[in-house]
């Protein structure tokens, strides 16, 4: 008799496809993987983006971990809803978004919020909302450093640091430095180049420093690629995301990461065309597709394979050994990106030994929730 594998259904015919499993032992695993790499979790500021799921935040308040970092308002609401203590929307906010904030920071008055500006003009729009309520907004700096996607150059903090200090209703709280495009396989070459953005940033820490009447600046860097080199600067606190869930893209670029696959995309055979083609019902709409074709699913049980096309509803599949394959079978794959397609279910599916033992909502994949 074949030995059943770690990802397979005891009792598949009960769920719908495509699903969405998570996988609670795994799940567990990298939280306690991320912990001992970080060597503390009072020093990690996961990012909720990857999973969106109250119950895996509590899983992490469980081991220690207390910070969290989000780019939705609806993330920082499913953050607080699951009494997290200290809450950074990694984002800078705009008009309306502030009123959201300020209405759920009243709403939850004991928990610790912060978010992002990289400009005057924005930490005065949030200086002066916030004062309209009587009440401060908590504010990192976000470092450009060398994305080139949001932030400022490192020679631009200490002059927004001094027009910030002017403030009467900003309260400065550190540096926030997403290095997502050091991806590097090598992880020597990830260090080297994290060590080169990082000269400009410690010297503008150390200006800061001089020129006021903090001890020290807090600084949060980094997401999962650059993890494990920031986990060895224990001046930084280190925000990973994607490595609660893991996923195929990581698994093959970062060598060093230990990450356990903790999330599976369940799909099923739904038609045979022609002879060496398989239709699944895992379409655009179920697995992130920014990718090329080839770089979205990879399949645990199926071998000798190529994704030729996907629609809406639909991926074909060509295979080598099709006869043996039929109408009704179902297929288990790991995303090539994690992230964008947890956002694409209502709700997982949660396996303990081979068994959906309950149901998670995806309760910050929408826009809105309650504010």
């Amino acid at each position: 008799m074949r030995e059943k594998q770690w990802f397979e259904l005891n009792d598949a015919d009960e769920i719908d496809s495509p699903a969405l499993l998570i996988y609670k032992n795994r799940v567990a695993f990298n939280i306690k993987t991320m912990i001992n790499i970080a060597g503390d979790p009072g020093r990690l500021v996961p990012h909720v983006k990857t999973h969106k799921m109250a119950e895996i935040v509590k899983m992490q308040l469980d081991a220690g971990i207390s910070q969290f970092k989000c780019a939705t308002i609806a993330e920082a609401e499913m953050l607080s809803e699951a009494e997290a203590k200290n809450i950074l929307l990694a984002y800078q906010l705009n008009f309306a978004k502030v009123k959201r904030f300020i209405s759920l920071i009243t709403k939850y008055p004991h928990i610790h919020f912060a978010s992002l500006i990289d400009n005057i003009d924005s930490a005065k729009m949030l200086s002066d909302l916030f004062g309209e309520e009587n009440l401060i907004a908590n504010v990192f700096i976000d470092v450009d450093a060398g994305m080139h996607r949001t932030g400022i150059a490192p020679e631009q903090i200490f002059d927004l640091f001094l027009k910030i200090q002017k403030l009467s209703n900003l309260q400065f709280e550190g540096l926030h430095v997403y290095d997502g495009h050091i991806r590097d396989e090598d992880f020597e070459i990830r260090k080297q180049k994290v060590a080169e953005a990082f000269e400009k940033i410690n010297a503008v820490k150390q200006q800061i420093i001089a020129n006021s009447d903090l001890q020290n600046v807090k600084i949060i860097a980094g997401g999962t690629p650059t993890f494990t080199v920031h986990a060895l600067n224990k001046e930084v606190d280190c925000s990973p995301g994607t490595c609660l869930l893991w996923d195929h893209g990581y698994d093959d670029l970062l060598a060093e990461q230990p990450f356990e696959f903790a999330a599976v995309l369940m799909t099923r055979i739904i038609s045979k065309p022609a002879p060496g083609l398989i239709t699944t019902d895992l379409g655009h709409k179920s697995v992130a597709a920014e990718n090329p074709i080839s770089k979205r699913i990879f399949f645990l049980n199926l071998s000798d394979y190529e994704v030729r096309s996907q629609s809406e509803e639909h991926l074909v599949v060509e295979v080598k050994d099709g006869e043996n394959l039929h109408v009704g079978d179902v297929l288990y794959g790991v995303p090539y990106h994690i992230c964008p397609t947890v956002a694409l279910y209502d709700e997982a599916a949660v396996v303990e030994n081979g068994n959906v033992v309950d149901k998670w909502d995806v309760v910050a994949r929408r826009k809105k929730t309650t504010i």
